[in-house]
């Protein structure tokens, strides 16, 4: 293990959603406040970036290229990085206090995002499925949808409700989509980081921003703590695993929030910033449509 380095100076107003393309070796992320998607490619050390018109939360790659990504207004897909959008679903919420937050595909190519309720006076978020042009809802009680992930085998469903400090686990059936028997994995104490964005690992493991704690933690499939990260910024957003062995964790993180204090001392804050692991990542499911 080594310490986390800054890989990109993004100056991200809240990078979120790091995503690796394992064919191309390039970091997708997002600045969800900016309205904009990046591609940083690791050959060439450079940048891509296309603006948007609103909030986009979260996206994955397509198994026949292009995108399908979750926006304010709902979910749209684009044949490449700079092609038009086509909507697949429109938004049934209110768009005034709900947007797409945290979201990535499941194992087998069926699409999934959360929202965010923005009030957090009720338990409005909700995780949504998205197949064959078709939606479905597997959860509606969180403040604020995070921290979807799967483990190895596609059988258990991670997903955390931020602002109430909480990972849940379901029973996944990938044969038919279905996500029951919710229960408490984690709960974390008040005052010390609240878990947002995820990643499982090839062994199980699942790897959890602490939003304003400062690290990123390890977690047995058992719910143990095993490892703790700092990370240099105060709110780190996500983690996503890659690199040319799929064993570089990338941590994508918020600058918005950081306080005059805290960007003396972390002014690299909305960067992405890179640990090299002794563990492989899994390959990020792609939209099968």
């Amino acid at each position: 293990m080594t310490d986390m380095q800054c890989v990109l100076d993004a100056q991200a107003k809240l990078a979120e959603c790091p995503r690796w393309d394992e064919q191309t070796q390039t970091l997708y992320f997002v600045d969800i406040d900016a309205f904009k998607l990046h591609a940083f490619s690791m050959d060439s050390y450079s940048i891509e970036t296309r603006q948007f018109d609103e909030e986009i939360g979260c996206f994955s790659l397509c198994e026949n290229g292009g995108f399908i990504a979750a926006f304010r207004s709902g979910v749209y897909q684009f044949t490449d990085f700079n092609a038009p959008l086509t909507p697949y679903w429109k938004a049934t919420y209110d768009q005034k206090t709900t947007r797409f937050n945290d979201g990535r595909c499941d194992p087998k190519g069926r699409f999934l995002a959360g929202t965010m309720y923005s009030p957090k006076d009720a338990f409005k978020g909700a995780l949504h499925q998205f197949e064959n042009g078709q939606e479905k809802r597997l959860d509606q009680a969180a403040w604020t949808s995070n921290g979807l992930a799967f483990s190895p085998d596609g059988k258990i469903m991670y997903y955390s409700d931020t602002p109430n400090h909480i990972v849940y686990q379901f029973d996944y059936d990938l044969a038919t989509g279905s996500a029951t028997n919710k229960r408490t994995f984690i709960e974390f104490p008040r005052g010390n980081g609240r878990p947002d964005g995820a990643a499982v690992d090839s062994q199980g493991n699942y790897w959890s921003a602490l939003y304003q704690g400062q690290r990123v933690v390890k977690i047995s499939p058992q719910g143990e703590i095993l490892e703790e990260y700092p990370v240099p910024a105060t709110y780190p957003t996500m983690v996503a695993f890659g690199g040319p062995e799929m064993k570089t964790l990338f941590v994508s993180t918020c600058r918005s929030a950081q306080t005059e204090e805290e960007l003396e001392r972390f002014p690299q804050a909305g960067g992405i910033f890179a640990l090299e692991t002794d563990v492989t990542g899994q390959i990020e499911p792609r939209f099968a449509g």
